[in-house]
């Protein structure tokens, strides 16, 4: 039985820390599942960490859907979240009709927005005709070119409180939950504090009632970079390399494949068929 938005609410009631994290095909989501991993997020950063973009803002609604797909289809359990593209949701009739696509297409059970403003409204269609909400404040990676440079929000006051403002607009349009993206610590925990909503933290101190992470960060598969925020939990970056230096290896030695590896036809249906290639 599929986990429900619900259930994070409930999971808040009980004390209990949210553990989410980002996949982009079936494979990965069934090995977050088999992890006791009931919250998924597939997030527009598939831009970045798996099509080589510098930012999420190239991202289309069609590349969502196509990994949204993947990911229900790897998945009984997890309640799947997925990203609305940049520029997929201007205005409220956008917002529905891309949303739309990944309930119908992609099968998932909630979408997540990025800030408040003008997308408070959007928020609000979307859940009052039945369809789920994850709103996402702080650093928000379709923005990435009004930040700059800038990444975490909130340093100043006037910025501080903004925010608190944004989180409360947030969940009175309906959102079940909130992601705090690089914000410093303390803010985070006063969003928190005085949040009716759980709040996802990532990059913003350990005080949100949990945390998203990025698959490649988590599994340690950045090659180039990983960013401060990130928790690796293993190095399968070089896990990965050595296994395929070690196949390169023994294809070459003529060690790979062995007879294990091979299917071998009957001595009888072999012979028989040397004796056709013989006679044709």
């Amino acid at each position: 039985m599929r986990t429900t938005v619900g259930a994070m609410a409930a999971a808040r009631a009980r004390g209990e820390r949210i553990a989410m994290v980002t996949a982009y095909d079936y494979t990965s989501a069934q090995w977050a599942e088999r992890a006791g991993l009931r919250w998924l997020l597939v997030g527009d950063s598939v831009g970045t960490v798996v099509q080589g973009l510098e930012t999420t803002i190239p991202v289309t609604l069609d590349q969502m859907v196509y990994h949204a797909q993947m990911v229900v289809r790897g998945t009984h359990e997890a309640l799947v979240v997925a990203d609305l593209p940049f520029l997929t949701y201007a205005d409220v009739d956008e917002g529905l009709r891309a949303a739309g696509r990944l309930f119908q297409e992609a099968g998932v059970q909630a979408v997540k927005l990025e800030g408040a403003g003008a997308t408070l409204e959007v928020i609000a269609a979307l859940v009052e005709r039945g369809l789920p909400v994850m709103a996402h404040l702080g650093y928000t990676p379709q923005s990435a070119h009004a930040f700059g440079r800038q990444i975490v929000r909130g340093k100043t006051v006037d910025a501080a409180r903004r925010l608190l403002v944004e989180a409360r607009e947030v969940a009175e349009a309906g959102a079940f939950a909130v992601v705090l993206e690089c914000l410093p610590a303390q803010l985070a925990a006063r969003v928190t504090a005085e949040s009716p909503i759980p709040t996802i933290g990532i990059g913003s101190g350990p005080d949100c009632d949990g945390q998203v992470q990025v698959w490649h960060d988590v599994l340690g598969l950045n090659p180039d970079f990983t960013p401060r925020h990130a928790g690796a939990f293993a190095d399968l970056g070089e896990a990965t390399r050595g296994a395929l230096e070690t196949y390169r290896e023994q294809v070459a030695a003529g060690e790979f494949p062995t007879e294990q590896h091979s299917t071998q036809l009957p001595e009888e249906t072999m012979r028989a068929l040397i004796r056709a290639v013989g006679s044709a």
